[in-house]
């Protein structure tokens, strides 16, 4: 086992890193912002802020986490070259506590068709990119990209060399997905007693989803002698995804007497910290995913109905309660005051900060004005921001359809929105249907071209006057994009979260031209 001076399992969380390559999860800095915001009350012991040398915006988010964010570390990604390095420990200037992360592929495959590198080359090109980040930094991670399908020898002679070098941290990436449980394990055990001067670092591991077995394969890891997991929110990343936090977090918690090492995490955290990411990345969750899940803590069969209502441990192995989320329904209404809002939202997991509670309890009273009763879910959709309307380029500013009925019916929509350099524009469409008009006549006043690949709405509680939820994912530029918007009019909601799409291509847009290149993808 690696040498750790406190026996606990490190989270290092690489949403805003690793998970934003997803499809359609691309966040801006302002939103990557709010999102290490959540993972710094989560809990998590270092947040990898992004690549800095990626692009200019990609420099200017990690900066503005690394002076933001208190508490956990703050990482940036680096490839063993000088300029990468300078750009991250430029960006890192900043945080409190930082971290630069180097990397450089190690696997055969690897060396031959992507970096035409000899292994020795790639070990001297290793050793030097962390002799460099330790000119800046004191704590440096390295990083051996395909791990899982290396040489183990050589492998271990390269971290080795790291940390000869000084790194303090080796991550072992199973890039691919290709690793199993089994397998992945024993490379840690191998790891552990072939790596000259061992005692000094702490191996982490690294694992995406490609067969389905990140999450097993960094338990198989912490059970030989990782005391790092790097992991996502909601197991996003690129392809299949990366391993879910939220459940390698209460793995360990829930099955502590067999693991016999947790984590720093505050659990109650978890679903409030989930549903912000959804909220910003417009990227649903599974009904049926594990811990955070709509279903995860429900019970439809009359069997698992009847031992829960003797003894919830029959058929759960842990309470809601423990990963923040609440079974009460406390229902406010529009005499509910500011400080009711507050404590329900609180109880609920959200501490919002004076500001940001003076405008949800501005969005409360006007949904309490549409709606007899304000549930749980509404609320969350108000702390959350959940309203459609973020941040410009454009807004909506009036919706209106003409509904028919018939076969040979032709229903039509107009819309008027406002841009931020001033203009305001009116546009018609008729569609097949409301919401096909509503589309295309916000496509024609935003002059952006969009395919609609997806299209989903649902109830966010019950009642006649239900808020609804849209939900819509699109492709434009070659890119996927998906958006969201929350409303008593499951029509308004419709139009606001293709308005907040149409935003989020226009702010891409714009970034990649004062960038003059498009982002660079790392794996």
């Amino acid at each position: 086992m690696s040498g750790v001076s406190e026996d606990f399992v490190r989270i290092f969380d690489t949403t805003l890193r690793d998970g934003e390559q997803s499809p359609g999860c691309s966040m801006t800095t302002p939103q990557k912002l709010t999102i290490a915001r959540a993972l710094s009350e989560l809990g998590v012991d270092v947040i990898e802020a992004g690549f800095a040398a990626a692009s200019p915006d990609d420099f200017a988010a990690v900066q503005a986490i690394a002076r933001e964010a208190r508490g956990p570390r703050v990482a940036a990604l680096a490839r063993c070259q000088r300029n990468d390095i300078e750009r991250a420990a430029a960006a890192l200037e900043p945080a409190e506590k930082g971290r630069i992360h180097v990397f450089i592929a190690t696997s055969d495959i690897h060396l031959a068709h992507k970096l035409r590198m000899s292994r020795a080359e790639a070990l001297d090109a290793a050793a030097a990119g962390v002799e460099l980040a330790r000119q800046y930094c004191d704590d440096v991670e390295f990083s051996a990209e395909d791990a899982s399908r290396s040489d183990p020898a050589y492998l271990a002679d390269v971290f080795s060399a790291a940390i000869e070098a000084g790194a303090r941290t080796l991550n072992v990436p199973d890039t691919v997905g290709y690793a199993v449980p089994e397998e992945y394990g024993a490379l840690f055990k191998y790891l552990s007693e072939h790596v000259r001067g061992i005692e000094k670092a702490i191996l982490s591991c690294h694992c995406h989803d490609d067969l389905g077995m990140a999450v097993a394969n960094s338990l198989a890891a912490v059970q030989n002698g990782a005391r790092q997991v790097e992991c996502t929110i909601n197991g996003i990343g690129e392809r299949a995804g990366n391993a879910a936090l939220e459940e390698i977090v209460m793995a360990l918690r829930t099955r502590a007497p067999f693991y016999g090492v947790g984590t720093r995490v505050n659990t109650k955290r978890l679903y409030p910290t989930s549903r912000q990411l959804v909220a910003v990345t417009g990227s649903a969750v599974a009904r049926n995913k594990a811990i955070i899940g709509e279903n995860a803590f429900a019970h439809e069969s009359g069997i698992h109905q009847h031992g829960m209502l003797r003894n919830r441990e029959t058929y759960e192995i842990m309470s809601p309660d423990d990963v923040g989320v609440s079974r009460s329904q406390l229902v406010l209404g529009k005499h509910s005051g500011r400080a009711a809002l507050s404590d329900r939202l609180r109880e609920l997991g959200f501490a919002l900060d004076e500001s940001a509670l003076n405008q949800a309890f501005a969005h409360f009273k006007s949904l309490a004005d549409k709606k007899k009763e304000v549930f749980d879910a509404d609320l969350e959709a108000i702390a959350l921001g959940q309203t459609g309307n973020e941040q410009g380029p454009w807004r909506l500013l009036a919706l209106q359809i003409q509904g028919a009925i018939g076969r040979d019916a032709v229903p039509s929509a107009s819309v008027r929105l406002a841009h931020e350099d001033g203009r305001v524009v009116q546009e018609a469409a008729v569609g097949d249907g409301p919401v096909h008009a509503i589309f295309a006549a916000i496509e024609r006043a935003t002059g952006t071209a969009v395919t609609l690949r997806q299209f989903q709405v649902r109830a966010l509680t019950t009642g006649e006057d239900a808020q609804g939820e849209a939900r819509v994912e699109i492709e434009a530029d070659g890119r996927e994009y998906r958006g969201r918007a929350v409303s008593t009019d499951i029509l308004e909601a419709s139009a606001l979260a293709l308005v907040e799409v149409i935003n989020r291509i226009e702010r891409r847009r714009a970034l990649q031209a004062s960038a003059g290149a498009s982002e660079e993808a790392v794996a």
